[in-house]
C-alpha cells in the first residue's frame, strides 16, 4: 500500500504558523546572473541546455570564493527567442547599499566582469527577485510564479524570477536588493505593495524574514522591536552590539531617544519537513522574546 503523500512544505508551515522572522538567507553581497530558460535542480550545475555544468561550476566557484551569494534570474512570462546575459551585483550592508548592472555576450563572460561591479552601471531602481525554482521545490513553482506575475504587472522593469533563496517552507520568498530585504509568504498578501513600501524606505514587518546582511538573532530582535513600537522604516533599529551567553542573546539596537536592549531565548522546534523534497525531518532554531528595555 502506498503511503499518503505529505502536504507541500509551505502548507505545513502555514498550518504550524512557523515564525518568519530571523530566517533570512545570509548574504552581504549578492550576484544575480541571467540564465534564460528552464532550470534543473541546480540552476548553474543542472541546466545543460543553458549552460555547460563545468562552466556553471567555475562561475559558482568564482563568486562563492569571493564570499558572495549567487542566484540565477530570468524574466517572468513568455521566454524570449533571443537569450540575453545580464548580471546584477548588490552590496547590501547597512549604510553602504549599492546595486550595479551590466550585460555580457554569453555565460562564459560571467567569469570576467569585475567583482566590485565597476564594469557595469549603478542602478537607480531596486531589483526584486522571487524564487520560482520549481525543480528545487514545488512550492516555489506554484506560489513563486503567481507572486512574480502579480509584482511584474506593476513593476515590470525590475521584477525577476530567481533560483533557490532558502526557506522553501516560506514560499513564496522574495528578495529586494540592494536593501537585502528577504520576505516570505508574499503570495498571501499584496506582493506588489511590499515593493512599493520598499521604494518609500519602508517594510511590512508581518512578512519580513529579515535583512540578509544581518545575523539571524539581529533579524529577530528587529522584528520584536518593530512589533512593539510600530516602526516600519527599513533603516530603523540598526544593531549596535550582540552578546551571547547564559542561554540568552542580548541585542542592542539604535533607537531614539535611547538604545533598546532586546533579550532573546533560543529554542528548537519539533522535527519538521523544511522542503518538499526533504527525506528526513529536522529541528529548526527559533527565537523567543525575553524582554525589550530602553537603556
Amino acid at each position: 500500500m502506498t503511503a499518503p503523500k505529505s502536504p507541500p512544505c509551505s502548507d505545513q508551515s502555514l498550518a504550524r504558523n512557523d515564525p518568519l522572522y530571523g530566517t533570512a538567507s545570509a548574504g552581504m553581497t549578492w550576484v544575480l546572473l541571467e540564465l534564460p530558460g528552464a532550470w534543473g535542480h541546480s540552476a548553474l550545475l543542472g541546466s545543460p541546455t543553458i549552460i555547460e555544468p563545468q562552466l556553471g561550476r567555475a562561475i559558482a566557484r568564482r563568486f562563492e570564493t569571493a564570499g558572495m551569494r549567487i542566484a540565477a534570474i530570468r524574466r517572468p512570462g513568455r521566454r524570449s527567442t533571443t537569450p540575453r546575459w545580464r548580471w546584477f551585483l548588490a552590496q547590501s550592508g547597512e549604510g553602504s547599499e549599492a546595486l550595479y548592472r551590466g550585460e555580457v555576450n554569453g555565460p562564459g563572460d560571467y567569469l570576467d566582469f569585475a567583482l566590485d561591479g565597476s564594469d557595469g552601471e549603478v542602478c537607480s531602481t531596486p531589483l526584486v527577485a522571487v524564487c520560482a525554482h520549481g525543480k528545487h521545490d514545488q512550492c516555489c513553482a506554484v506560489r513563486g510564479r503567481a507572486a512574480t506575475a502579480a509584482i511584474a504587472a506593476r513593476y515590470p522593469d525590475f521584477t525577476w524570477e530567481c533560483s533557490h533563496l532558502g526557506g522553501d517552507r516560506f514560499a513564496a520568498t522574495m528578495l529586494v536588493l540592494p536593501a537585502g530585504l528577504c520576505y516570505g509568504r508574499v503570495d498571501s498578501t499584496d506582493a506588489a505593495e511590499l515593493v512599493r513600501l520598499s521604494l518609500d524606505g519602508r517594510l511590512d514587518n508581518r512578512f519580513l524574514r529579515g535583512r540578509t546582511s544581518l545575523p539571524h538573532a539581529v533579524q529577530a530582535a528587529q522584528y520584536f522591536a518593530r512589533e512593539r513600537y510600530g516602526e516600519d522604516r527599513i533603516e530603523a533599529f540598526s544593531p549596535i552590539d550582540v552578546q551571547h551567553g547564559d542561554n540568552r542573546i542580548r541585542v542592542l539596537l539604535a533607537a531614539a531617544p535611547r538604545p533598546l536592549e532586546v533579550v532573546l531565548a533560543e529554542e528548537m522546534t519539533d522535527p519538521l519537513q523544511s522542503t518538499c523534497n526533504a527525506s528526513m525531518t529536522g529541528r529548526v532554531r527559533t527565537y523567543v522574546l525575553d524582554s525589550i528595555t530602553p537603556l
